[in-house]
């Protein structure tokens, strides 16, 4: 098929600023302020949103405010380089957020080293693996892979170019503004929206949690007959504008998930166990003692995570075809499949970092890779990530150009590197110990190459329509994802410890355990709050299996006797300390899944019983025809994480409704209409929702061991003296702010789109 000649916005001939070192530093800065938002996100809900907008539109905002105080302005192709350099974070943070945590279920330490080693290494091969397919992909196909979010990008910059951009486009660019103005179609609102919603969304979690201004959970919990159902929701600015951006299809979905956990199966469980006088494995006390969060631990968790891992492998099934086709493309690209002796053009918007530096880059970070000692990585290790991580870069780049980032399915390619690569190594007969480890870097490392390769490609589709030079971008997005890489390890080893507790032994091992003192090396002490009861030192042991308690951390005296179970902030069971301050957990909902498949495999030790009834309910939806894999991480997550979201998308469903009915003038098509909405403001609001209230819980969280006596003195005259916070109308009284966040978010998004022009 031969598409017509592409003229981008500013033609090759035209000189102007482009790869400057304000551009990359500020995309650097905003890509880890996002990259963190984005951790904090996937690790409550196990997804996150694309960080490429927001990032254009602060950058337009950062500009053009320096520019009225006499430094220079941007150029639209600098602006290009600040928002590539900004985009790596999100996807190096989805990446490490499903996949490092899994090492705690395993038994395991997160290392820092460990997790900086799989960013960095995962991010930068993901680009480099992608650099060779941009002809194929972003030029030669130009017109037939559509790359949404590229192209919402590039709309964005273009609505924000400054005058004297204008004057030096290309014909067809004005033209197309020229158009514009004559039909009276709306602007950006620059960066006064986004802002306006990070502020919001920032002092909104500081007064309701750091200052204990109302609950942050309502919850309702039934009796008889409906004993341990329950409904509750997280009112939290960073959820509700995920469901925004996500849509009310996906935002349903995942709420109908918690539906069926929590007033459907926990009841169940509840009802037809609670007769029973002992514990029902894997359970540890009787069902008739257990409240839904307790079931939810003991059972829900497995079923879901049978659910998810469904979901994710019928996804990518689903998507064989396009990925076979898109293998092909890639294949062909490179020169394995023929050889393209078309010239490659001397034009700047045609520069690619040679091929030479680009292999020689991937063979120093395989290198890199196996010669990592907490990678615990082999040659047979490396070679599956070479195979592996080129199929799902190639995948992931043009899956991304035909359904966009937020539905690429990067969970089931995951999932499909995990399974293939644990089979192998059951064969090979590596089972247990360091090969959980060796597994999980593999699997990890994929994830993040082709989550990055997928948010590459986005951005050389959108310097393309701009006329950008990929190889300042690509050299942009490896200075930012390197920076964001080395930025998200230390937050993510933070926000662990900050909700980590230290349990008595005897409750995650009510048998008792006890084991060798004099075969144990590491030794440790109690750190945090807990650190004040209990200054001696302990050596270490990690429980890989099930018998007799739960897998994980135990601190030892010198006998061998396990005294503390370290309950980890990420994935852990235990909410309240022992003096009884209340922490709160995050889910990592997908890092589950996937050490329980490493574990299922390779020691064949899960309660398969619950892990196969998740797997029947994502079959049943699919013979229904339901997308499963939203809905699965519904069932997995907390309802109180699922109905926020549901929340946002109502939200959006009715903000679009309404744009629709303002446009039907224009006959704009399907694609328009939505490529006009995910760019709206309403989705720069809640882009800064997301961000304010995720900045605010990650600096809650890293201050909550510094403010613990403070924390604790605000709840308890929270609880005395705040109708809000605590006592019989405190659910319905929480409600009233929230209510007005999401007015707030609703009447912003009504207000006029950023560009009505047919694209």
């Amino acid at each position: 098929m031969i598409t017509p000649k592409h003229e981008p916005f500013i033609l090759p001939s035209t000189p102007m600023k482009e790869f400057t070192w304000r551009a990359v530093l500020t995309g650097t800065i905003l890509g880890v302020i996002f990259g963190a938002s984005s951790l904090y996100l996937a690790l409550k809900v196990g997804l996150t949103v694309s960080a490429s907008i927001p990032v254009a539109v602060i950058s337009l905002a950062l500009f053009r405010g320096l520019s009225k105080i006499g430094v220079r302005d941007s150029t639209i192709l600098e602006n290009n380089i600040t928002q590539t350099a900004g985009s790596a974070g999100e996807s190096i943070a989805f990446g490490v957020a499903v996949t490092m945590p899994a090492i705690m279920i395993l038994g395991f330490e997160l290392e820092l080293t460990r997790v900086l080693l799989v960013a960095v290494l995962g991010g930068l091969l993901g680009i480099l693996m992608m650099i060779p397919l941009r002809r194929a992909l972003i030029v030669k196909e130009h017109g037939i892979l559509k790359y949404p979010e590229g192209t919402a990008c590039a709309a964005v910059l273009v609505a924000g170019v400054s005058e004297a951009d204008t004057k030096v486009a290309s014909p067809s660019a004005q033209k197309e503004i020229q158009a514009a103005q004559e039909a009276g179609l709306g602007k950006s609102p620059g960066g006064k929206v986004i802002f306006a919603g990070f502020f919001t969304g920032m002092l909104y979690k500081v007064l309701n949690i750091a200052a204990k201004g109302w609950k942050d959970v309502p919850e309702k919990i039934f009796g008889a007959p409906f004993n341990a159902g329950s409904i509750s929701m997280e009112i939290s600015p960073e959820l509700t504008g995920v469901g925004y951006i996500i849509g009310p299809k996906i935002g349903a979905l995942m709420c109908g998930g918690g539906v069926l956990a929590y007033l459907v199966l926990i009841p169940l469980i509840k009802f037809f166990g609670e007769h029973i006088s002992g514990p029902l494995a894997p359970g540890t006390i009787p069902i008739s003692q257990m409240g839904p969060s307790q079931i939810r631990s003991a059972y829900i968790l497995y079923i879901g995570a049978g659910a998810v891992a469904a979901g994710g492998i019928i996804s990518l099934f689903r998507s064989i075809p396009t990925i076979w086709n898109g293998l092909k493309a890639g294949l062909k690209d490179v020169g394995l499949f023929k050889h393209d002796d078309a010239p490659v053009s001397n034009d700047r918007t045609d520069q690619d970092i040679s091929m030479k530096l680009v292999g020689i880059g991937i063979i120093i970070l395989i290198v890199g890779i196996i010669a990592a000692p907490s990678l615990h990585m082999n040659p047979l290790g490396a070679l599956l990530i070479v195979v592996f991580g080129f199929l799902f870069v190639t995948v992931s780049s043009r899956l991304t150009g035909e359904i966009g980032s937020s539905s690429n399915p990067i969970s089931g390619m995951t999932v499909a590197t995990l399974l293939l690569t644990c089979l192998i190594f059951l064969v090979v007969g590596w089972t247990g110990g360091t090969y959980y480890v060796t597994a999980l870097s593999v699997g990890a490392i994929v994830c993040i190459a082709s989550s990055n390769g997928g948010g590459t490609s986005q951005d050389l589709k959108t310097g393309y329509i701009l006329g950008s030079t990929p190889k300042y971008q690509q050299i942009a997005i490896l200075v930012g994802a390197f920076a964001s890489a080395v930025a998200l390890g230390p937050i993510l080893m933070k926000l662990n410890e900050s909700a980590t507790i230290y349990v008595p032994a005897v409750q995650a091992a009510p048998n008792g355990i006890k084991t060798d003192a004099s075969v144990l090396t590491l030794e440790e002490h109690i750190v945090g709050p807990q650190a004040k009861d209990d200054a001696r030192t302990y050596k270490v042991w990690h429980k890989t299996d099930l018998d007799g308690g739960m897998p994980g951390k135990y601190l030892v005296d010198g006998s061998g006797k396990a005294i503390w179970y370290v309950d980890p902030g990420i994935n852990g069971h235990f909410t309240h300390r022992p003096d009884g301050s209340e922490v709160r957990k995050f889910d990592a909902p997908k890092a589950t899944l996937i050490s329980y498949i490493i574990k299922g495999i390779l020691d064949r030790k899960l309660p398969w019983a619950l892990v196969l009834l998740g797997v029947m309910i994502s079959l049943v939806l699919e013979l229904s025809g339901v997308p499963s894999l939203a809905f699965a991480v519904g069932v997995y997550l907390p309802i109180a994480s699922s109905t926020p979201i549901w929340i946002g998308g109502l939200i959006r469903w009715l903000v679009d409704w309404h744009q629709r009915k303002k446009l039907k003038h224009l006959e704009l098509s399907e694609d328009q209409l939505n490529a006009e909405a995910d760019k709206s403001s309403g989705v720069l609001l809640a882009s800064g929702y997301i961000a304010g209230g995720a900045i605010a819980g990650i600096v809650i969280a890293f201050l909550s061991g510094v403010l613990g006596p403070i924390d604790i003195a605000l709840s308890d005259w929270s609880t005395a003296h705040n109708p809000f916070f605590e006592g019989p109308y405190s659910d319905a009284l929480s409600m009233i702010p929230f209510t007005l966040l999401a007015l707030l978010l609703y009447f912003v998004g009504r207000e006029k789109i950023l560009s009505t022009k047919k694209h």
